[in-house]
């Protein structure tokens, strides 16, 4: 789950992390009186959207009077920000945070994510803040540090004088570097987060440490234990499926092809994904059932999948371990009488209860192409969405 970065910021300044004073605001007059409130000019106004590169797009904009301020909340709020990461349909803008202006004397990265390679949470530094880390990474790789810290120990005073040195922070500013790192890592554990990053980490003409923007991805398996967090889910800033997916216990992402797939375990869906591209079709989605399915869920399952107008083929793969291929046989029948599906549905069922389930397919007068394995599946789907074409 992802939050707004006024929200991340209220996170970090919980866990004595230092931030620029602001508000969320919804509409200009508001925007105006809290920058007001927040004290002399200037202030920054930042549109609020689940997406980076807000400032090349135009979300992010300086303004020296409080009538200003109104005049850009007013600007931004409704319009459509257009990103690097929001693609070319781009994203409403609902709300803007009005933040006091920073005097920044340069500009650093700073994040934390758990490395799958090392089994440890890592912190990741580079001197190129303000710039998207994949292109210093791709450009630059050098200028990248990380440091791995160990989970029975947690991050050290050492480990943080070693980032702050390789970020070039001496004096003062190391100290200070040490205890925004360690807050940093403080706030990463207690929240349960898969990614905290800060870009860019500033550092003021005063010798201040600031956050001036923050994101936050936080573990949705762990989210029952943050209440509070999980309140913050922006539902505006979901995709409609998958937020109607989240609600039947399934795992859907929406894709930009045109073949569905509905599949038992991330890694069989992640197979059938690649399979589908490898005999030239495109999957319209990742969608993953479970282990323990009911008739209901697969029939939501088929709904989602065909709310899609792209989708122009379905391809059901199963193994059946704990799920039962008659229990997913008799919620494909009941979706297709239920939703009425009128695009080509092949199903490859392998694994318990495999010959009751073809049976029941076979037996229900659906038109629905039986498969005997991934490939068959594969290029039998792929065949008959490039005849509709």
């Amino acid at each position: 789950m992802n939050v707004h970065e006024y929200q991340a910021k209220a996170i970090l300044r919980k866990f004595g992390v230092p931030v620029p004073d602001g508000h969320v605001c919804y509409n200009g007059a508001s925007a105006r009186e809290w920058a007001k409130r927040l004290g002399e000019g200037p202030w920054v106004v930042k549109a609020q959207i689940h997406a980076g590169g807000r400032g090349k797009g135009g979300g992010v904009k300086l303004a020296r009077t409080s009538s200003e301020v109104q005049m850009i909340a007013r600007d931004m709020l409704g319009m459509t920000l257009r990103t690097h990461q929001t693609g070319p349909e781009g994203k409403v803008v609902h709300r803007v945070l009005v933040e006091c202006g920073c005097n920044i004397g340069s500009e650093l990265y700073v994040s934390l994510l758990v490395d799958r390679a090392t089994s440890r949470v890592t912190v990741m530094a580079s001197t190129e803040g303000g710039m998207d880390i994949e292109e210093v990474a791709a450009k630059t790789p050098e200028k990248i540090f990380t440091e791995a810290v160990d989970p029975l120990v947690g991050l050290t005073p050492f480990q943080c004088r070693k980032i702050a040195f390789s970020l070039g922070l001496r004096g003062k500013l190391t100290g200070k570097a040490v205890k925004v790192f360690t807050s940093l890592y403080n706030t990463f554990i207690a929240t349960d987060c898969s990614l905290l990053e800060i870009n860019p980490l500033v550092v003021t003409a005063e010798g201040e440490l600031i956050a001036l923007d923050a994101k936050f991805g936080f573990d949705d398996n762990a989210l029952f234990r943050h209440l509070q967090i999980g309140d913050m889910r922006d539902f505006d800033e979901e995709d409609a499926n998958e937020i109607e997916a989240s609600q039947h216990d399934l795992s859907y992402i929406s894709l930009t092809g045109n073949i569905g797939c509905l599949v038992n375990g991330a890694g069989l869906a992640m197979a059938t994904m690649d399979i589908i591209k490898h005999y030239g079709g495109d999957p319209a989605n990742f969608l993953d059932v479970g282990g323990g399915a009911t008739i209901e869920r697969v029939t939501e399952a088929f709904k989602i999948i065909l709310s899609d107008k792209n989708v122009k083929g379905i391809l059901v793969n199963i193994f059946g371990g704990i799920m039962k291929c008659d229990v997913i046989a008799t919620g494909v029948i009941e979706a297709a009488r239920q939703v009425g599906i009128q695009v080509p549905l092949v199903v490859r069922l392998e694994g318990t209860n495999v010959e009751l389930g073809k049976r029941l397919l076979a037996e229900s007068g659906l038109n629905i192409v039986a498969a005997d394995g991934m490939a068959d599946g594969a290029q039998k789907i792929v065949r008959a969405v490039a005849a509709q074409a």
